[in-house]
């Protein structure tokens, strides 16, 4: 196997709460009150829609919620969260952390160094760095290791999303991977979006069922999966062990996609002073290394 490459869960498809719109003469990020899947393939610069997204349409009503199931029993292999920065020009992943430590790209190769978090942070300031959540889950039954993945910058999608894992992992004695469940859109108003709606995702019981109803079903099917032979401990470990196998989780054939909507300020690009020139994150860093 490749060293240092990230073994990250098969992805069949996308969940989003918005999309790139062309304004201007640039590609800008815009908000959305619904979700949409989509294939991984891209069309005139817009995301083929996936059939199972006008399959799971009521009428012509908005979708605003997805019964999913979850790969992992572990709350964290499902959802990882970090504090990353990427370079806007090439979408390469420049440091990753946790606010407490990261693994930075440098001249000399992936460093690990202190997380002071983005607002303490010279590099990541500004803006530049951003909490960065990806959610897997599975739609359907046509792949049981292949899944879907949401990909957020939002703080109030990804808190909620990780209360919920470790509740429901707590609640149904870690029984995630069986435990029937729903993305749902939800929708708050705060004093920074000047009382308009801002829109994020939860995770609940699927509809229709109580928690006792579904934490039943979920030791149900996991007995079921036993007798068949289905070792989830196994594959839980196994993916823990993928994800550690490379520095980053992103690579750059799908960064320049992830920084045009996640990542679309100005100041990810830094010109130096006096001049005209651009320069990268990358060359920024290695500047300062130098000067230390």
């Amino acid at each position: 196997m490749l060293k240092g490459l990230a073994l990250t869960p098969p992805v069949i498809g996308r969940i989003s709460i918005g999309k790139v719109e062309e304004k201007n003469g640039k590609n800008v990020p815009v908000k959305d009150d619904e979700f949409t899947i989509t294939t991984q393939v891209q069309k005139h610069g817009k995301w083929i829609p996936h059939p199972i997204n006008e399959q799971l349409r009521k009428a012509n009503e908005k979708l605003r919620s997805i019964p999913v199931m979850l790969l992992f029993d572990d709350p964290d292999l499902n959802l990882r969260a970090q504090y990353s920065l990427f370079d806007r020009q090439t979408g390469r992943p420049i440091c990753v952390g946790n606010g407490e430590s990261c693994k930075r790209t440098t001249p000399e190769g992936v460093k690990s160094e202190c997380c002071p978090s983005p607002n303490s942070c010279p590099i990541g300031a500004n803006g530049q760095c951003k909490p960065y959540g990806r959610l897997n889950v599975r739609i359907g039954e046509d792949d049981e290791v292949g899944s879907f993945i949401f990909r957020t910058t939002g703080f109030n999608s990804i808190r909620t999303l990780a209360s919920r894992l470790h509740y429901f992992s707590a609640l149904s004695g870690k029984k995630l991977s069986t435990l029937p469940l729903e993305l749902k859109l939800r929708s708050k108003s705060t004093t920074m979006s000047f009382r308009t709606p801002i829109y994020y995702v939860d995770l609940v019981i699927r509809e229709g069922m109580t928690l006792n109803q579904a934490i039943n079903e979920a030791h149900k099917t996991y007995e079921e999966r036993i007798q068949a032979g289905f070792n989830q401990e196994a594959l839980d470990e196994a993916v823990r062990h993928g994800f550690a196998a490379g520095a980053f989780e992103e690579n750059e054939e799908d960064g320049v996609a992830i920084v045009e909507e996640f990542y679309p300020e100005k100041t990810a690009i830094l010109v130096r002073e006096g001049s005209q020139s651009a320069i990268t994150l990358a060359e920024k860093i290695a500047e300062k290394a130098a000067n230390t």
